[in-house]
This record gives C-alpha cells, sequence and structure tokens, in this order.
C-alpha cells in the first residue's frame, strides 16, 4: 500500500512541477529567471536577508548566491547594505524597482493559480492546501521527518 502511494505522489509531483515551472518561466521577465524571482519573493516576504540565509533557504553554495545576488542587484532589483553592528555582513532587501517587479509578476502568478485552482470545489481546494500545509511542516522538519512511523 505505501509503495503504491509512494509511487502515485512521485508521478503527481513531477507532473505538477514540471507543468508549474513552465508556466512560471513563461511569466517571468526576459531578464529574470524562476530561480531569481524567487529570491525576490523571498526577500519580499521577509523584508530582509543575507547571503547565506538565502543560500541555506534555497539549497546553493555560497558562491552560487553569490553570483545571483550580483546579477540581481547589477539589475538594480536588490541592494546590499552593512549590518550597523557589524560592517562584516551582508544585509539584502528589495529596491522599489524590485518591489514593483515582484507585486507585477505576483499578480500574474495569482491568476494563473486561480485557474487552476477553479478545477477544483471549494472544499476539495481547502483539504488539499491543508494536507498540502502538513505536507510543508513535514519537510520542515516539524512533524517527525524521518520517523517510520505509520510505515509498518
Amino acid at each position: 500500500m505505501i509503495k503504491e502511494l509512494i509511487h502515485r505522489y512521485e508521478r503527481a509531483h513531477f507532473t505538477v512541477e514540471r507543468k508549474l515551472y513552465a508556466l512560471l518561466r513563461d511569466l517571468m521577465p526576459a531578464e529574470l529567471t524562476v530561480d531569481q524571482f524567487n529570491m525576490i519573493r523571498f526577500l519580499q516576504f521577509n523584508g530582509r536577508s543575507t547571503p547565506s540565509e538565502l543560500a541555506e533557504v534555497f539549497g546553493v553554495g555560497k558562491s552560487s548566491i553569490t553570483a545571483i545576488i550580483s546579477r540581481l542587484s547589477d539589475k538594480g532589483f536588490i541592494r546590499r547594505l552593512s549590518e550597523e553592528s557589524d560592517r562584516r555582513i551582508v544585509i539584502l532587501t528589495l529596491t522599489e524597482e524590485g518591489k514593483r517587479l515582484c507585486e507585477s509578476i505576483d499578480a500574474r502568478v495569482e491568476a494563473m493559480l486561480a485557474d487552476i485552482m477553479n478545477h477544483f470545489e471549494e472544499e476539495e481546494a481547502e483539504r488539499f492546501i491543508s494536507t498540502f500545509e502538513k505536507l510543508a511542516d513535514v519537510m520542515a522538519g516539524t512533524a517527525g521527518l524521518g520517523s517510520n512511523e505509520g510505515n509498518e
């Protein structure tokens, strides 16, 4: 039973991830990748971050994050500031241009997701989102990730 559920999950996840990434890529302006947008969006939600935190959150190396940050800074979407208490610490924030870009893309992403969600009844969508949030909690390590509980 669990093996079949795992296979069903893997098939569905592969299809959803591939299709969603393609849809997102189509919404991006030519000068922005989906990964760059995700970092801009992270800064929008959190207000500020450090390169180390971004590298950890997005699972990339520090040299990769430095290159992405440089590209976003060169394009005028983020700014680098030094922490007042320790000038060695770099703080990243969105510029006004970065905020405008994020809001513009967010509106298109929201419309795209609304089109997808309209294929579900409200109750069905609510159950799906609740289950998906539970999966996110498990993956974030707050609900026993790695245990074999219930698999035996």
